[in-house]
């Protein structure tokens, strides 16, 4: 399972988000009426959808609406139905937008994320230091994280040059 997916799960505490990988574009769709369940009381996450996207400035809802999707994603009754999703950016982008207590978790992760990663612009040491502590969690050796940091230099190095390869 991709870190992005298992990240975004884990944020949902065990609850079931359908989500489908495009590997066209390398990026995971999620259900959206999915995460309104998870993250509010509604009785009808599609009716919570519909007056939330409603409720949306302009601005927002141009925003949401051109990254929403229909893709056919199992249902409860075991029959595919087209069903709204968005990529990853999109879905957080509408945890934002959803007024509920159970939101606040996220939009807190979010703002920890922004500062850890304006803080890495100011010291780029630091996101080397979360790779390694990230693949060190993962259970790598220390030899195969000095491996995989060198390689991703060389391949940088690769494509900076225009030489095809890696």
């Amino acid at each position: 399972m991709s870190s992005k997916l298992e990240t975004i799960l884990n944020l949902f505490e065990g609850k079931e988000i359908r989500s489908h990988w495009n590997a066209n574009e390398e990026e995971y769709y999620f259900s959206v009426v999915d995460v309104i369940s998870a993250l509010t009381n509604s009785k009808n996450p599609n009716d919570y959808w519909y007056r939330l996207k409603s409720r949306m400035s302009e601005e927002e809802k141009s925003e949401i609406s051109t990254k929403c999707r229909q893709l056919k994603l199992k249902s409860k009754d075991g029959k595919y139905r087209e069903t709204d999703v968005l990529d990853t950016k999109g879905i957080l982008r509408l945890i934002e937008s959803i007024p509920s207590p159970k939101a606040e978790p996220f939009k807190l992760w979010l703002a920890n994320l922004g500062g850890e990663r304006i803080d890495e612009i100011f010291n780029p040491e630091i996101a080397v230091n979360r790779a390694v502590e990230y693949y060190r969690n993962k259970g790598y050796t220390d030899e195969w994280i000095k491996a995989r940091l060198n390689g991703i230099v060389d391949y940088s190095n690769l494509q900076m040059f225009g030489k095809k390869g890696a």
